[in-house]
């Protein structure tokens, strides 16, 4: 079973092989919920060393209870069973070379920056063993303010368009009478009949008498 508030998250569980691995899992989607990504791999190694300790010392049963909070800018993560032995952490000099059990609350110290156990307060029989981390948000990258030069467009002259009568632009130029004979019948133009009564009548010259 599995509940959990805005900064509380808890998971009940029998502390099983095939039931850590999804732990670690909840544990993980919860810390990245919280953007704490800097404290998964610690608080899910640690989650795990618990369990483990639960697996192989808890008796007479493996249920247990994990318990996530965040709280005054710390998270702390804890394990409730109902053995009401205490873990006592072993020196390093006292486990042998291929010894695999008695490493798990090494581990826990190591990767957190405080841990300890105690016996249940809420009435159940048993312990609870415990270790916190100080939470730092993930580190997301700053926003900023890009400016982007601009020029101010010119716009273009406005054009004027005047009216004016087709009368008004008809030049009166004379034309002369005679064309270049090269020049085809068809485009000489007609001469006005008022140009042709005032044109100058030719003057004829005699031949000269001897």
């Amino acid at each position: 079973m599995i509940s959990h508030s805005r900064r509380h998250c808890v998971v009940e569980l029998q502390a099983l092989p095939s039931r850590i691995g999804q732990v670690r899992r909840i544990v993980s989607a919860q810390l990245r919920h919280w953007q704490l990504d800097p404290l998964i791999d610690r608080a899910a190694l640690g989650v795990t060393e618990l369990l483990g300790n639960v697996h192989r010392h808890a008796q007479p049963s493996k249920v247990c209870t994990v318990e996530i909070e965040l709280r005054l800018g710390r998270l702390t993560v804890s394990v409730a069973d109902s053995d009401p032995r205490l873990p006592v952490l072993r020196a390093a000099g006292d486990l042998e070379e291929l010894e695999t059990c008695g490493r798990g609350l090494a581990l826990v110290e190591a990767v957190s920056e405080a841990w300890g156990a105690r016996e249940r307060t809420d009435g159940g029989t048993g312990k609870v063993v415990w270790f916190s981390l100080r939470a730092a948000p993930a580190v997301t990258a700053p926003t900023r303010t890009v400016r982007i030069p601009t020029k101010p467009v010119r716009e273009p002259a406005p054009v004027v368009s005047v009216a004016v009568e087709p009368a008004a632009v008809i030049a009166n130029v004379p034309v002369s009478a005679s064309l270049p004979a090269s020049l085809p019948a068809s485009m000489a133009a007609p001469v006005p009949a008022s140009m042709a009564d005032s044109a100058p009548a030719p003057v004829a010259v005699g031949a000269e008498s001897g």
